[in-house]
């Protein structure tokens, strides 16, 4: 500890009491926890001038890096101890050890009310018990769980809860899996986890999740750290009662920003004039006290003031802000009233004292949040900008005396417990007049400077906290060091190949979250900071577009690609509502070597996973994604680009796809058995690998009717299509997927749903199309229902034998019909003019006849001149892309794409698969 930043008259508190025999850590054997640390320390030490030689390594100065790690757990900065954590506690990869899982498709209802969880903080979260779900399902005790965007780390919190989770959670869990219809049980036991992430805020959340501490000497300390800061600056936070006598405790302050009448140019105080009282609300409409005029905020100007910053020794301007409203205590009693003069000059005297020098200075880094918005017009440019002088003062006296604390496990737990008041006694806390409790009533996931501010005393936000933790932890007393933590690229893991059991994964999602930029607060007092040079993130500020955002995702699904062992899973929540980002991600999971094999919902009302048809993304998405077995890829490079290489992956995709899966009683229907989906991963496999794709869609639906058993509209495995049935007869109903008309492709879908269930004519299908397609895309060109029938569907105009199809549905519905033979003319009669859905092997001849159709449309993009196709017909576009690269003839997809609209090619998975291959080879050759 620097001597300029000892605390007068603190005295270093003892070291709590850790094990008293030997300890083991990587092979080695200490004989305490200190000595362990100590030695580690040194290592780290030593390797950090390489270490920083690393564009991920963070910004900050030894000393702090150091405080901060407890290596080889973990380590503020990329950790060089992560291999041998792996080779030491994971098991080494074996090609003939027996293993296979369907992807998880389960429900999982889980909220964020689990004490652990809220334990801390942070802008996105899984909550562990939904993640230990998948955990349990995809590993075995033991195995090594990876999450190289770990945040908070509560993909470690969920890898030790499959072994710390109480009787009751076990039953439930149990009961789940034996309803759903799991044969064996789920094997308890914690698996070991590596986290990572780019933000040392994050890291240090996770270590203090996933790290053991004496959970009752953090409670003493942490009581006596709050009674300590009383004991020195409880004084301002003091009141006189309005008995005139009794001095009471300030719960919190509302300060208000001070705006100018447009009317008259006096001074409105907001909240007076805007806050509802009866309501407990702001409202829209102001009126001036002075002139009377009714006004918006928009309309008003807000006022600054000038003051001398000592920090930045010059003078700055700051919103004008003035308190109105105090909530204090006098014993258990709670009370208010409006500041009066010894309250003015309390706060005048506190503003004229020299601020500790651990408040941050830094500035703010350049942002869109702080290019827009509330930041930009508050003139909030600086960390110490972001406090009024009281929270500063007090926010430096909790942080240094806890930094102070010797002990360095207990020291990092009570900095993870003090952080949480940051963001809370900042002026992003929002005076919230409808909530009981004004703690943590910051914006999330935004910088917002709000006109009305909470300005909460430490006991306020942190006493409850303090018991809250304590109460959480106590909850796993079997909390052991089963994770290695590391600040880093998730593009470079310095671990082995092959070794990582399971990845389950959340990372940042386009330009949902700025995280480098919303952890700039909290490291600003660790003095540790996020390089945001590898962040895969959309933002504007920093000039990275969707484009660069693919490419980073890429190479991080790269790397977990290298490290997970081949025919393992990995499982990515998505959080995002834009098509192209949506699409980027698949691009990139895909281009890494991982198949998509089921894609589900997250239900944040439900919290259950449901499953997911069309690219239109809505809400959460959970991915199920598998890595290629060493046995597929050895024999595809001796079969590439043959019909029997496209059938041995089908097969092998086959066999990774759920079987079956029930939902409330009724079977669901496993989208990615359907024909349409099956040749779209074949096709991709191959274009990923660079390898011309053997069979059309004509010949792969024929070839997949012949090879393979159908089953309501799904393909199996002839041992899968067995177990569907046994467990069919028990589930009875099967559920439709639900579909949305929004373009061609759709629309097909749309009508094969329809005319595969009833035959219908023309006049019958029509009146339920046009309802259909209000949502049909702006430049997708729109097609006749006609020629949509006529291009993928078959008609019978009552010559000849009834058709099967239409055969099984009127005799199965019209009892008159029963049993008449297919040339009854009253059978013909009521099957004339209907329009049904072809047998799918027998569908070939309809198909090249589209396709053919489809390129004789592309063939005109190709000749036109205009410089943009505004309107096109995507599914022309995309069987010209497929010829085009079958052909080697990259340049045509090339120039095609660059008359596509941006958004339209983003937006569509299988374009923009073309398109960025295209550009690989081209580059490639050049």
């Amino acid at each position: 500890m620097d001597e300029d930043r000892r605390v007068p008259g603190l005295l270093p508190e003892p070291a709590a009491p850790e094990s008293a025999g030997p300890v083991e850590c990587l092979g080695l054997t200490f004989a305490s926890e200190a000595a362990r640390r100590e030695h580690f320390l040194a290592r780290l030490r030593e390797k950090l001038p390489e270490l920083r030689r690393r564009p991920d390594f963070p910004a900050g100065e030894d000393e702090d890096i150091l405080r901060l790690s407890d290596p080889p757990y973990y380590t503020a900065c990329p950790n060089p101890f992560l291999g041998e954590f792996v080779e030491r506690c994971g098991r080494p990869w074996d090609a003939d050890e027996p293993y296979h899982r369907e992807p998880f498709a389960a429900d999982v209802s889980e909220g964020k009310t689990d004490p652990l969880y809220k334990a801390h903080g942070y802008h996105t979260k899984v909550p562990h018990k939904a993640i230990a779900p998948s955990i349990l399902h995809y590993t075995e005790p033991g195995d090594v769980v990876l999450d190289g965007f770990c945040g908070s780390g509560m993909t470690g919190v969920a890898a030790q809860w499959c072994g710390t989770a109480p009787a009751e959670y076990r039953r439930e869990i149990e009961q789940r899996w034996l309803a759903e219809g799991k044969e064996e049980p789920p094997q308890w036991g914690a698996r070991r986890a590596v986290l990572g992430d780019l933000s040392p805020a994050a890291t240090f959340i996770a270590a203090n999740y996933n790290t053991p501490f004496d959970v009752a000497a953090f409670a003493a300390a942490a009581r006596k750290l709050l009674d300590e800061v009383d004991a020195e600056i409880g004084w301002m936070y003091e009141t006189l009662h309005t008995d005139g006598k009794t001095k009471g405790r300030i719960n919190y302050t509302v300060w208000s920003e001070v705006f100018t009448c447009p009317e008259c140019t006096e001074e409105v105080v907001f909240i007076k004039e805007a806050y509802d009282s009866e309501a407990k609300q702001v409202n829209k409409s102001i009126e001036c006290p002075h002139c009377g005029s009714v006004s918006s905020k928009e309309r008003m100007t807000l006022q600054f003031e000038r003051f001398f910053d000592k920090f930045l020794q010059r003078t700055e301007l700051r919103p004008k802000r003035v308190p109105v409203l105090m909530v204090y205590s006098v014993g258990k009693k709670k009370y208010q009233k409006e500041p009066d003069g010894s309250d003015f000059e309390l706060l005048e005297k506190i503003a004229g004292m020299e601020i500790l020098m651990d408040v941050p200075t830094d500035e703010l880094p350049d942002c869109q949040m702080t290019r827009v918005g509330r930041m930009r017009t508050t003139n909030t440019r600086y960390v110490h900008h972001m406090f009024l002088p009281r929270a500063a003062h007090a926010l430096a006296v909790i942080w240094r005396r806890a930094k102070a604390y010797e002990d360095q496990r207990l020291r990092n737990m009570l900095l993870f417990f003090v952080e949480q008041a940051i963001w809370g006694m900042s002026v992003l806390n929002r005076y919230s007049p409808s909530h009981f409790s004004q703690v943590n009533r910051a914006l999330s996931g935004v910088f917002y400077a709000a006109s009305q501010h909470s300005e909460v005393c430490p006991w306020y936000i942190l006493d409850g906290k303090r018991r809250r933790l304590a109460s959480a932890y106590a909850s796993i007393p079997s909390l052991t060091a089963t994770a290695a933590i590391t600040v880093g690229d998730c593009a470079k893991f310095a671990i082995p190949g092959n070794s990582i059991d399971y990845i389950f994964t959340d990372p940042p999602f386009g330009e949902n979250i700025y995280y480098a930029d919303l952890n700039y607060l909290v490291e600003s007092w660790h003095r540790v900071f996020t390089r945001g040079e590898p962040e895969a993130i959309v933002d504007r500020a920093k000039e990275k577009t969707i484009s660069d955002y693919q490419r980073l995702m890429q190479q991080c699904f790269e790397e977990y690609c290298r490290v997970l062992k081949p025919g393992r899973w990995m499982t990515v929540v998505f959080h995002n509502s834009k098509n192209a980002v949506w699409n980027a991600i698949q691009e990139a999971l895909s281009a890494a070597g991982f198949v998509v094999a089921d894609v589900r919902t997250l239900d944040k009302q439900q919290g259950s996973f449901q499953q997911v048809t069309n690219t239109a993304v809505k809400q959460d998405l959970v991915i199920s994604a598998y890595k290629p077995n060493g046995g597929l890829e050895e024999r595809f490079k001796l079969s590439a680009g043959t019909e029997a290489g496209a059938w041995d992956f089908v097969r092998t995709h086959l066999g990774n796809l759920p079987v079956f899966v029930v939902k409330e009683g009724k079977a669901e229907i496993v989208a990615e058995r359907l024909h349409y989906l099956l040749f779209d991963r074949m096709v991709a496999f191959h274009v990923r690998r660079g390898v011309m794709v053997p069979l059309s869609a004509a010949e792969f639906y024929e070839g997949l009717a012949q090879r393979f058993p159908e089953r309501d509209g799904m393909y199996f495995l002839p041992e899968q299509a067995s177990e569907y049935e046994k467990k069919r007869l028990k589930a009875g109903e099967v559920r439709q997927l639900v579909l949305f008309v929004r373009d061609e492709e759709t629309a097909i879908r749309w009508l094969k749903q329809q005319l595969g269930n009833k035959p219908q004519t023309f006049q019958e299908i029509h009146p339920q199309y046009m309802r259909e397609i209000g949502g049909w895309r702006k430049y997708e060109k729109t097609l006749e229902l006609l020629d949509l029938l006529k291009e993928n569907f078959l008609y019978y105009d009552g010559a000849g034998d009834v058709p099967g199809a239409i055969h099984g549905y009127l005799s199965s519905n019209f009892k008159e019909l029963r049993n008449k033979p297919k040339d009854s003319a009253g059978l013909r009669a009521k099957g004339r003019n209907r329009w049904y859905a072809p047998d799918p092997s027998k569908a070939a001849d309809l198909e090249r006849l589209r396709e053919g159709r489809l390129l004789r449309e592309f063939d005109e993009y190709r000749k036109e001149d205009a410089r943009r196709l505004r309107v096109l017909r995507l599914e022309a576009v995309r069987a010209g892309f497929k010829r085009a690269w079958q052909a080697g003839d990259y340049e045509t997809i090339a120039a095609v794409a660059r008359r596509i609209p941006d958004r339209v090619l983003r937006e569509d998975s299988k374009l923009i698969m073309w398109h960025d291959q295209a550009v690989t080879r081209i580059e490639a050759r050049s």
